[in-house]
């Protein structure tokens, strides 16, 4: 038997006895030595880039580890809840900063927390609570606790972002600002304000939040949805009441509760708004916009659905409908401690009442926004009260803010009133003083009332006015006696007795 052998043997017989020629065995060694070569070579490049994955992998978890080592300091609280219940038990405390300010001292102002659920860096720094509102959707977007999430729905202006958001944002915010607008919202509130004011009788005991909150109403829904039925308005109120009910309460939606019987609430107000919206696309279409549903009608793209028009008027409501009067009860509350300033608006107002004395001759917005101590006034009072306490936002990404690590996913809640509060900025910050504000920028970020960045509030110049316009009737028709009456401070702020006076009419 003669065969060519490729094995590498040194020497022997095939098991049937036959003779092995080693005709070849050079080459087959030589083949046998390339092959161990390349195995060889392959196992190599196998272990270096397993050795190259586990350096840069570790590399990347040193620097997490070295990131999260920046992290600001602070304490997760207790297991699931966090620190939520110590929050909030402060929120409803006369000072409800004191659970901010006991971490400050301990961690510093910028300190990590757990709150309604969430991993939070809490920021009573003015730079870097600044910086997340400029901060755009890529960094950060909106969060707010489940059930207001709920109510709102995912195409609420709160929650959208990129384009669609800053779509929606201009244009109402142009609109917000546009000279019409503002004379229509001036005559409309010197008409409800002077209507309202008219069945007012000597020593008759007044709640000013819920008078100013019946005003505002009218005038919000007559310039979102261009509504002005009394009838209508009278049941968006109460349905609106229902809704706003459960803005805070618990996430569950099972029949009968807190969230469900707003979630109903909003259906009923959605469908009477859609009807609304229909009536316009048939009649109003293109015609010069007299409220923000027609804005958003005449807008050419398709983006704006009925759906997204309808469920943004109610959302628009929240903060306009609470923010307003809220503003002008803390002012009359602020101004019935403060003789004093009380004095000087009075001044001013009469003074401004008797250049426009003449029959016929009605007051313009720039008459209202020209009396500069009521706007330092107005201005001072969302400082000490601080309406809107602060704003959540979820990181999307890894962000670092002055040497302070956030990690996606967690959630950073600026805290204004803190930062409104503080010594640091505001001499004698407790203390309602007006006169603090002459000649004072407020375009620093230490004062952020109505927010930031492409989130800033459009009806921001709108609430002046209109608390300009209240401010300005009161003073110049009545005088008043306040009676005892205190600041609650969650879930939102108002007066525990609303706010009662006893007025006089001038003579």
């Amino acid at each position: 038997m003669d065969f060519t052998c490729v094995h590498e043997v040194s020497s022997g017989a095939c098991e049937d006895g036959g003779t092995v020629t080693y005709k070849g065995v050079d080459r087959g060694i030589q083949v046998g030595k390339m092959d161990r070569l390349m195995m060889m070579m392959m196992i190599w490049a196998t272990l270096m880039a397993l050795l190259m994955a586990a350096i840069i992998s570790q590399a990347r978890k040193m620097r997490r580890s070295h990131k999260r080592a920046r992290l600001p300091a602070g304490s997760p609280g207790w297991p699931l809840v966090g620190e939520t219940l110590e929050f909030v038990s402060c929120a409803y405390s006369p000072r409800p900063e004191s659970f901010m300010d006991k971490r400050r001292l301990l961690y510093g102002k910028v300190f990590r927390s757990h709150l309604f659920g969430s991993p939070t860096i809490v920021s009573t720094d003015a730079e870097v609570s600044r910086w997340v509102l400029q901060s755009d959707g890529r960094s950060f977007v909106p969060s707010y606790p489940k059930s207001l999430m709920e109510l709102m729905g995912k195409s609420s202006i709160l929650l959208i972002n990129g384009n669609l958001q800053r779509r929606v944002h201009g244009l109402i915010g142009a609109f917000f600002k546009s000279s019409d607008l503002k004379a229509q919202i001036t005559r409309d509130m010197q008409c409800f304000v002077q209507r309202s004011m008219s069945s007012w009788t000597n020593e008759r005991l007044i709640h000013i939040q819920d008078e100013a909150k019946h005003i505002v109403f009218q005038i919000l829904v007559k310039g979102l949805i261009g509504l002005q039925s009394v009838t209508e308005t009278q049941f968006l109120k109460q349905q609106f009441k229902e809704f706003i009910a459960g803005l805070m309460s618990l996430p569950v939606k099972l029949p009968g509760s807190r969230l469900y019987r707003s979630l109903q609430a909003k259906k009923k107000m959605v469908t009477l708004i859609k009807s609304i919206i229909l009536e316009k696309r048939k009649n109003n279409r293109g015609r010069t916009p007299l409220d923000v549903v027609d804005v958003l009608i005449n807008d050419a793209s398709d983006q704006l659905t009925d759906d997204l028009i309808s469920d943004n008027m109610i959302d628009l409501m929240i903060p306009a409908e609470d923010s307003v009067p809220v503003l002008v009860t803390l002012a009359v509350k602020y101004l019935s401690e403060c003789p004093l300033a009380l004095q000087q608006l009075e001044e001013e107002n009469m003074q401004l009442k008797k250049r426009r004395s003449l029959p016929g001759e009605d007051l313009q917005w720039t008459d209202y926004m020209s009396l500069s101590f009521t706007q330092d006034v107005i201005t001072e009072t969302l400082r000490l009260g601080n309406i809107i306490s602060g704003i959540m936002r979820k990181a999307v990404r890894d962000v670092e803010i002055k040497g302070h690590f956030i990690p996606k996913g967690w959630c950073v809640f600026t805290y204004f009133r803190s930062v409104h509060l503080d010594e640091n900025h505001y001499d004698e910050a407790y203390k309602f003083d007006p006169w603090r504000w002459k000649d004072k920028d407020m375009s620093t970020c230490s004062f952020t009332p109505f927010g930031g960045g492409q989130r800033l509030c459009p009806g921001l110049d709108l609430a002046r006015l209109e608390a300009s316009i209240f401010l300005h009737h009161l003073v110049t028709n009545f005088t008043w006696v306040a009676e005892e009456d205190q600041i609650v401070n969650f879930p939102t702020v108002r007066m525990k007795r609303r706010m009662p006076i006893r007025v006089r009419r001038k003579t």
